[in-house]
């Protein structure tokens, strides 16, 4: 059993620049449109906020979680959405105190957990490591939106790696989630880190495989750009076929970035 100390501590640490950026924001420039449609900077800190007490719920009540998965289905258009937008109304101060908050008791509640402990989730049930991991992804993600939504440049890291892993274990969700079935071999996944290292991942002889940038396959797989923006390679049909429809987060596929014509 890994110790899931390395990936909360990056969870920390991602989060903690997050906050560095939009602690300086003017109140005015939280209502600055973001590459969500419809989602302010607002918007995005109020979706972590949200997020991060459904999975403390998650960790330290589960059987209250089961309430907010059950008002999911019954409005699985509108969930999300509705929880960004009523976060977005606080003003900024009081959301980025709502956000501070919730994620610091996440914190201690997955350093508290038991080894071994699996929590319900929107998806399969998450191990600590993997609801820290699904915390990292998401806040690099809409941290990414903020970030292009007020002209700043967040430069890659090495944090990454827990996003590609999440991106490649997700591979046969994101199958399913378009309703198909997922190939009964594995692929082999060779990416390349900010640093310059090799993050690979399946058997070294695998027929199918796809290669390129670590940072870009997290952009892909966290739908933040188009795949045709992208310098990733596909070797096999079903790999390809991987490459259109990858997403590393749990519920129905989203409708995902149009492409630009300029690679990131």
């Amino acid at each position: 059993m890994s110790d899931p100390t390395p990936v909360i501590d990056d969870l920390r640490e991602e989060s903690g620049e997050l906050d560095a950026l939009v602690a300086r924001l003017e109140p005015g420039e939280w209502r600055t449109a973001s590459p969500a449609p419809g989602w302010t900077v607002a918007h995005q800190v109020a979706h972590l906020a949200w997020t991060d007490r459904a999975a403390l719920l998650a960790v330290t009540h589960e059987d209250g979680f089961r309430g907010l998965v059950e008002q999911a289905l019954a409005a699985p258009d509108r969930y999300v959405d509705d929880g960004a937008e009523e976060g977005a109304r606080q003003d900024p101060d009081e959301l980025l105190a709502s956000w501070r908050e919730g994620r610091t008791a996440l914190d201690e509640a997955l350093r508290a957990a038991a080894p071994g402990a699996r929590f319900p989730w929107y998806g399969p049930p998450m191990a600590v490591a993997s609801m820290a991991t699904a915390r990292l992804m998401e806040t690099w993600a809409h941290g990414l939106d903020i970030a292009d939504a007020i002209g700043v440049v967040r430069p890659p890291t090495d944090r990454l790696r827990h996003v590609a892993r999440i991106g490649v274990r997700a591979r046969d969700f994101a199958y399913a989630a378009h309703g198909l079935t997922p190939p009964a071999e594995q692929f082999r996944v060779e990416l390349t880190g900010p640093g310059g290292d090799l993050w690979a991942y399946g058997p070294e002889d695998a027929p199918q495989r796809v290669t390129g940038p670590a940072l870009d396959f997290c952009l892909l797989a966290t739908q933040r750009a188009h795949r045709a923006d992208l310098a990733l390679a596909a070797e096999g049909p079903d790999a390809d076929r991987w490459l259109d429809i990858a997403q590393a987060f749990a519920g129905p596929p989203g409708a995902g970035r149009k492409p630009t014509g300029a690679a990131r």
